[in-house]
């Protein structure tokens, strides 16, 4: 699908999540909002909330349009889990993720599902506009917009469903070209238009919430309004003001020099109240540990905000970096880095030089790129970070047994990082003995249970595979296809595994088990003849024209393992 299709396809994901979207939420302190009682609640519930947003997820996921890094996965929820045990809903679901888009925008969907998409992060300047921007988002989502929306949509909201249902199941495609954007055509325009009408009114609300949001986490409260305001100013000198170039984000989140002024009046009155704190944050630990359930990315916020790496590179700068390298052509890339390290001198910097030899590592230049990691590590051993690119590169190089020497040093450090976890599965698999794949999977398959991340289950499958356990193997397989948006594949490969006759009670339990939950959403699809990618004859495989009956027809259960 093309550029063009791509990002018609993520406008209509993120329309259809304000349109499709009920949430509970609570008021900001000086917003009433009315109380919508359950009559949002009657036509989805928060469950199929949470179901609609995980199916989105997947279906991007096949689309190949997320980011899917364990370690950018950590480091952005590590930072939205901060904001929301400061938001008003800290014991409400959220899942942030980033969008490989080069479009200046985020989102909120269905069942607390924020999406950051690529090109947003790589603008920011510091992890305080970044944080901003997801506080704004984490707003639309505690003041109850979503759910609004729903309401007053409620009447044509299958038909929506509908027509965001045949756009995923065109994009999936892969000769699908504009195919998704035909489909579009007759809905985009309602849904585009209903945004607008919340968007002007909602706006400002989320603005107030995020702020709070941003101090009781410690983070710079003017960090919002100076990041729009950076874009604004930005546009005025590069576009002379032609509405058809504003960034994405401005069309969904207009600004008015009356917001921006808000916006930094309410900030500077909770900067007063941060300086009442000598950790500079509005959010009393006693206080979070009452009223919030136990999260798990964050364990204590306020330890977050004082925490510092004294001397050390910004890590928010490296996952930039490591973001701009992972969503672009690493080939480019490096010529990008290498030409101005070379001509630039404030372009010099240790994330500059970490982007380098990741571009380096990732256009097949391991030993160069351990070249120019050295100095970085040797001015910060202890940098994890650097020192997983470091492994990362003397891999890619053919130094295995030095790779393998840094990877177990920090797996041994932190056991159940999944970033390194993955990484060093990955070197004791490729190459090595069934003995090291063993290993490898006994390694990873603590950290499948509650994970949604397909490239984890590969690595596990693998691993599991060369160990000589290709039933486990196979299931992995099985959960990672369902992961990446192709619940089809995942059917067939576990009807596959169930012919086995060498299968136990428990596994052949566990396969039908995995078969039963995949089942509705199996049927589902083939009743609405949609055909995928994974499953090209799904117009003519069943009879029928069923209707969602007021409920989203992305209803399904849940991953189990």
């Amino acid at each position: 699908m093309n550029r063009l299709s791509r990002n018609r396809l993520l406008t209509a994901l993120l329309c259809a999540g304000l349109t499709l979207a009920p949430q509970a939420g609570a008021q900001d302190r000086d917003v009433r909002l009315p109380d919508l009682g359950s009559s949002a609640n009657a036509l989805i519930s928060p469950q199929e909330a949470q179901d609609y947003g995980a199916a989105m997820l997947r279906q991007m996921r096949a689309l190949d349009m997320v980011v899917d890094d364990p370690m950018l996965d950590d480091y952005i929820n590590d930072l939205g889990y901060r904001l929301v045990a400061g938001s008003e809903k800290p014991k409400d679901h959220f899942q942030f993720f980033i969008a490989k888009d080069n479009e200046i925008n985020a989102f909120a969907a269905p069942g607390g599902y924020i999406a950051v998409n690529s090109g947003l992060i790589v603008l920011t300047n510091s992890e305080s506009e970044l944080a901003g921007v997801i506080a704004h988002e984490i707003g639309h989502i505690t003041q109850n917009h979503l759910q609004r929306a729903f309401e007053a949509s409620k009447k044509d909201t299958p038909l929506m469903a509908l027509v965001l249902l045949g756009a995923i199941a065109a994009g999936a495609g892969a000769s699908a070209g504009d195919a998704a954007a035909a489909i579009l055509m007759g809905g985009e325009g309602m849904l585009m238009q209903r945004q607008i009408n919340f968007t002007r009114k909602d706006e400002i609300e989320a603005d107030r919430a995020g702020i709070q949001t941003l101090a009781n986490a410690g983070y710079d409260p003017n960090a919002m309004a100076s990041f729009f305001e950076r874009m604004e100013d930005t546009l005025r000198v590069g576009s002379g003001g032609d509405q058809g170039e504003l960034p994405a984000l401005l069309q969904d989140h207009p600004v008015t020099m009356d917001r921006i002024s808000d916006a930094k009046a309410r900030a500077s009155a909770l900067i007063a109240q941060q300086k009442q704190r000598p950790n500079g944050s509005t959010l009393d630990k006693s206080q979070w540990e009452k009223n919030t359930a136990p999260i798990a990315y964050v364990k204590d916020p306020t330890a977050l905000a004082n925490r510092t790496d004294k001397g050390g590179p910004d890590n928010f700068l490296l996952m930039r970096e490591r973001i701009r390298v992972l969503s672009g052509d690493a080939t480019q890339l490096a010529t990008y880095y290498g030409s101005n390290l070379q001509n630039q001198r404030g372009f010099d910097t240790p994330s500059n030089r970490y982007g380098y030899a990741l571009a380096l590592t990732r256009s097949n230049r391991g030993a160069k790129a351990v070249d120019e990691l050295q100095p970085l590590l040797t001015a910060h051993p202890d940098n994890q970070v650097l020192r997983m690119a470091m492994a990362d590169a003397r891999l890619q190089a053919g130094q295995r047994a030095a790779a393998l020497d840094i990877y177990a040093a920090l797996n041994q450090q932190s056991p159940r990082n999944r970033a390194i976890a993955m990484g060093y599965a990955n070197a004791l698999t490729d190459g090595g003995t069934p003995q090291d794949a063993k290993q490898a999977a006994e390694m990873v398959m603590p950290m499948l249970d509650n994970n949604d991340e397909p490239e984890l289950y590969r690595t596990y499958a693998r691993a599991a595979e060369k160990a000589g356990d290709p039933v486990r193997s196979g299931e992995a397989y099985a959960d990672a296809a369902y992961l990446s948006g192709r619940p089809f594949d995942a059917m067939e490969q576990l009807k596959r595994l169930l012919q086995r006759p060498d299968l136990d009670y428990y596994a052949r339990a566990r396969i039908q088990a995995r078969i039963n939950d995949l089942t509705p959403l199996v049927m589902e699809l083939r009743k609405r003849k949609v055909q995928t990618d994974d499953n090209p004859d799904g117009r003519s495989q069943l009879q029928g024209n069923g209707n969602c009956q007021g409920r989203l027809c992305f209803s399904t259960t849940g991953n189990s393992h």
